[in-house]
Formats: C-alpha cells, structure tokens, sequence
C-alpha cells in the first residue's frame, strides 16, 4: 500500500492493503479519553490506511447516547475501519443467557463488525466459549476470543493483586484459541496482563510459545505502551498484529515502517517484500 504523502520516494516498510492479514492495527477509543467525532475524524483522515480496527473499551459505548455511538461508527465504516465491542461481553454473560441474545443483535444492529469474547474476570469451559464463536458468526458478525495467562485480568488491576491471583498454564490459553480459530474465529487477542503489563517481569516466554504454536498471523497482541509494542516489532517483526491507544498509532507506525524509532530499532526494522 503507497500513501500519496509526496514523500513516496523514501524506502520504508509498507503495509498491504486492506483486508490484510499481518500488521493489523486495532487502536482504543473510549475509554481513559473520550475521542469524540471531530477528533476520530481528524485521525482517519491523516491515518486510517494504518488502522484496521477501533475498539470501545470496558464497555463505554453502552453509557453513550446513541446518536454519538453511531456517529463514531459511522466516522470508521467511512474510513474502511472495523469497530470492535471490546470484551464487554464478559459482563453481560453475568446476566444470563437472554442478556447475551439481546446483547448480540444490539451490537449488530448498532453496526459492530467484531465482538471480542474475553473471560479475563470470569472462569467459562471452553466449549462455551465455542459456542459464542459460532453464534456470534452465524450473525454476520466477526467472533474475536481474548486469552491470556492471567485470572482476574482485563482493569488494569495493581501487580500485586493480580500476583495474589495467580496465572494459568498457557498451554490451556492456546488450547481455547487453537480450537476457536478452528471453529472460525477472525483472530485471537492475546491479553497483555500477565505476560507484559502488571508484571515483575515480563513473560516473553508465553510470547515465544504462542508466536511458535498459533504464528503471528492469527492473534493480536495487546501492546498499549511504546515500550512493549517497540519489543514485539523487535522481536516478532513489523507484521505482528498489535492492539494500541488510539495516541500512539503514530509512533507505532514510524517503528513498524522502519522510519524513526528507539536507539535498538533506528535503522534495523527491515522487510523484503515480494
């Protein structure tokens, strides 16, 4: 993909162009900050050709008038950007069955393209968590399963209750994401809680074994700091698919397009494209 931007003569590192399958860029919308319609706009102007995806995080669209929440999923269906529930869902499932039916076809007649199911907070077998993978499909809408090491993951809660909590074996999370993927799920998230974020230290051990048995190419890590994002395009390449604040998408793809970056990536994120 060439962005008319003048400057076309420079070599970076480009993306493909939408629908892609690697370097998909999903970025957080209302959550700590509230990026209004203006705001939304000005940033797809400049950089949707970068942004596949724009999340509402915990659950902040169900508090918006709806005027204002079409108004933002309007601004990204103009720009060729998904929208994405972010896993409210966990929520909802505390209310039953019905809620979750009422749930769904809210968010599909709202013009959600993807539901991400996470169970960061509640404990839910596997073949549940199927069973929403297929329902959600079968609605027209895109299933997204979240997995992660962590219990009690998904608010930013402090390291040392989430210590307290402990972590699960990550083969049980690859299990549950492998058999979603089976069962046609758009792509995995990978919670960043408990592997980066909240951590002592990090577990790039779990990073190495998901990249290794799932590739890069179907899950999502969750990379909302420049730190942590700068480390997997180091590690895992520019085409890894990373979950970012709407704040960064800029800097994310200066580093992904090889153009600026940290003293460790200046110069050394390189492609050879076919």
């Amino acid at each position: 993909m060439t962005v008319d931007s003048g400057f076309n003569f420079l070599k970076m590192n480009r993306p493909a162009n939408k629908p892609r399958t690697s370097r998909i860029t999903e970025i957080r919308g209302p959550y700590y900050t509230m990026p209004g319609r203006h705001y939304l706009q000005d940033l797809l102007d400049a950089m949707a050709p970068y942004v596949d995806a724009f999340k509402f995080a915990g659950g902040s669209f169900s508090l918006m008038p709806t005027k204002s929440l079409h108004d933002l999923i309007e601004v990204c269906h103009g720009h060729d950007v998904k929208v994405s529930t972010g896993g409210f869902i966990e929520y909802v499932l505390t209310q039953g069955n019905e809620a979750v039916e009422q749930y769904l076809g809210a968010c599909k007649k709202a013009g959600f393209d993807i539901i991400e199911i996470s169970t960061g907070f509640i404990t839910m077998p596997a073949d549940d968590i199927l069973r929403l993978v297929e329902k959600v499909q079968k609605m027209g809408m895109l299933a997204k399963p979240e997995v992660g090491i962590q219990f009690g993951a998904g608010g930013a809660t402090a390291a040392a209750e989430l210590e307290a909590e402990g972590t699960s074996d990550p083969g049980r999370a690859i299990n549950i994401a492998r058999r979603c993927l089976e069962a046609g799920a758009y792509l995995i998230m990978i919670e960043s809680e408990g592997i980066t974020e909240n951590v002592r230290q990090w577990r790039t051990d779990v990073v190495a074994r998901i990249a290794s048995e799932l590739g890069i190419e179907k899950v999502m890590f969750e990379a909302a700091d420049p730190e942590v994002f700068a480390w997997y395009i180091k590690t895992q390449g520019p085409e890894v698919n990373l979950f970012v604040d709407h704040s960064q998408i800029v800097q994310l793809e200066c580093l992904r397009s090889g153009i600026w970056g940290t003293k460790s990536l200046w110069g050394r994120v390189i492609t050879y494209p076919a």
